[in-house]
């Protein structure tokens, strides 16, 4: 068995991974109730695959199987990104809190692909 559940609280990635399924759920609270099997659900799922992922891949204890997880955790930051874009255009979401949240989010893409080249460079 890999390092423990603690090991993967200790990766700055995952604690603001965990920032943004707080601040995804907080901005989708307010949105229209049509839209909770919608495009709520899809922001909500998307931020949650973030630190989800990379917990997966910690817990495998190799470091090609946390890159590989780490690789689809940035797939669904991506994701998320254009979710919030999608959510601005429909005007479900305040412009100015989604500037911030992307531009996190952005950080936390560029952070998730350092870690996957020093994984990477393990095996």
């Amino acid at each position: 068995m890999g390092p423990g559940p603690s090991c993967v609280r200790d990766l700055k990635i995952w604690v603001e991974g965990m920032a943004l399924v707080n601040d995804s759920y907080t901005l989708t609270r307010s949105w229209p109730k049509d839209e909770l099997f919608g495009l709520t659900a899809q922001v909500r799922r998307a931020a949650v695959s973030i630190p989800c992922n990379l917990a997966e891949g910690r817990g495998r204890g190799t470091a090609r199987e946390t890159a590989r997880f780490a690789q689809i955790a940035l797939g669904s930051a991506y994701e998320l990104d254009t979710l919030l874009q999608i959510a601005t255009g429909l005007g479900l979401a305040n412009e100015n809190v989604v500037d911030g949240m992307r531009e996190r989010l952005n950080s936390l893409a560029r952070q998730i692909s350092s870690f996957i080249r020093s994984q990477r460079s393990g095996f």
